[in-house]
């Protein structure tokens, strides 16, 4: 028998659905997940013994591909120090230090454990610091699985077919307005009418989780001046983006300074992390200084913090978003030039080392042009390229991720089996 599927027969019997992350189930894109016995620069080495190409990259956070050697040290040389303390340590002010140096709206900042505890903790915070309770989110973006926010998202619940989660209290939700990304006039009516009781809009500046969307000219600056305008809290959820698109992130591409700050996946090398910040004054509504109250007893552990401080610097040394925006392009122009010579409708939205790929008439704006795209030629697709050695997200809404160990070579290869994949189609 397969490994990887007598493994995810042993596993279906102690873990729902034989995943702990849903998407990993291989629910939309059909049969069994293979398992990875080892991972090494852009490349995955299933238990089967399959060696593929890797556009998924840990979900964003192996910008230097997996297995780095000096991200591997960093944390051996932790590790023979100790594995948590329980006390502040050395590397957290390294690491803070090192992020107010990259992200151009952070005046202060906290470590915690996930990209999840980074949303949650900064609804808190906004809500904590304007006295409001409402907040906007925009459909198919999605801020992980806080119950106030697990409503209309993307990801894995779109992936799913669940753009909503049971078991939240409706009344949770009530206080949570979504509206469809990229629409300006609904955000001025909102404001309009609601505004006094808004306590802030969260957005993921560049939605990655319904596939990727990029915003019109003018959106980002219009949230900002909504906000700014009514004392709302903006949260840019820059867990993707932040480090992978530049060293600043979305905000340093397009100039527009959120109030707070999501962070993760990168700045943890591999390890979980996550962070929020952004204004002194709000953040320091945050206990022991305010009444807003976060904690968490791994934050700021000292592996995680090795990892992620070795992961910037190489960032800051290398520079590579050039190289890796190169490669972006010539997958996009690669695979929009083969759908069109095959009269196949494909949007490729590609920004930096982000790409993303709709069978779809017309550029995709929001959500509902996204789940309005032909999932079957994804489906399709992606078990041709898996078939041949070519790992893509197993899902139509999420976005594929390359880092600097994408050689020249793997490139050329990916192109020439995911053009094949279309031409199959």
């Amino acid at each position: 028998m397969n490994i990887s599927k007598s493994l995810f027969k042993r596993a279906q019997d102690l873990l729902p659905g034989g995943v702990n992350s849903p998407v990993r189930a291989f629910r939309s894109v059909g049969g069994s997940p293979f398992f990875t016995e080892r991972a090494q620069g852009a490349h995955l080495f299933t238990a089967d013994g399959s060696q593929l190409i890797d556009f998924v990259c840990t979900w964003g956070p192996s910008i230097h591909g997996h297995n780095d050697p000096d991200i591997r040290n960093a944390i051996i040389e932790a590790l023979d120090k100790g594995t948590s303390f329980g006390t502040p340590n050395p590397y957290e002010v390294q690491m803070a230090e090192l992020l107010v140096d990259c992200v151009p709206s952070l005046e202060k900042l906290r470590m915690c454990n996930s990209g999840t505890e980074a949303t949650m903790s900064a609804i808190r915070l906004a809500r904590g610091f304007t006295g409001r309770d409402k907040v906007i989110k925009f459909t198919g973006c999605y801020h992980g699985h806080v119950d106030s926010l697990l409503v209309k998202a993307g990801s894995g619940a779109l992936t799913l077919g669940h753009p909503d989660s049971s078991g939240i209290p409706a009344g949770f939700a009530a206080e949570t307005i979504v509206l469809d990304y990229n629409d300006s006039a609904a955000v001025q009516a909102t404001f309009n009418e609601q505004g006094s009781d808004i306590a802030a809009i969260i957005v993921e500046p560049y939605p990655a989780n319904c596939g990727l969307i990029m915003p019109d000219t003018g959106y980002l600056e219009l949230l900002r001046e909504l906000c700014t305008t009514h004392n709302s809290v903006l949260i840019f959820d820059e867990v993707m983006t932040g480090f992978r698109v530049a060293l600043g992130g979305v905000q340093e591409i397009v100039g527009v300074m959120p109030d707070l700050t999501a962070m993760g996946k990168i700045i943890g090398g591999g390890l979980p992390v996550g962070a929020f910040g952004g204004r002194a004054d709000i953040m320091n509504q945050l206990a022991p200084l305010g009444p807003v109250y976060q904690a968490g007893t791994l934050s700021g552990n000292p592996l995680a913090m090795a990892a992620g401080i070795t992961a910037l610097n190489k960032l800051k040394m290398l520079q590579p978003y050039a190289q890796l925006e190169y490669f972006g392009i010539r997958v996009r122009d690669a695979l929009l030039d083969t759908a069109k010579s095959k009269g196949i409708a494909l949007q490729v939205p590609q920004v930096g080392s982000m790409f993303a790929l709709f069978f779809s008439d017309s550029p995709v704006r929001n959500y509902n042009d996204a789940v309005a795209s032909d999932t079957h030629h994804f489906k399709s697709l992606f078990n041709y390229a898996l078939s041949n050695g070519v790992y893509l997200p197993p899902s139509a809404f999420e976005t594929c991720f390359m880092c600097t160990q994408h050689k020249g070579e793997d490139i050329d290869l990916a192109i020439e089996i995911l053009c094949n994949a279309i031409r199959a189609l």
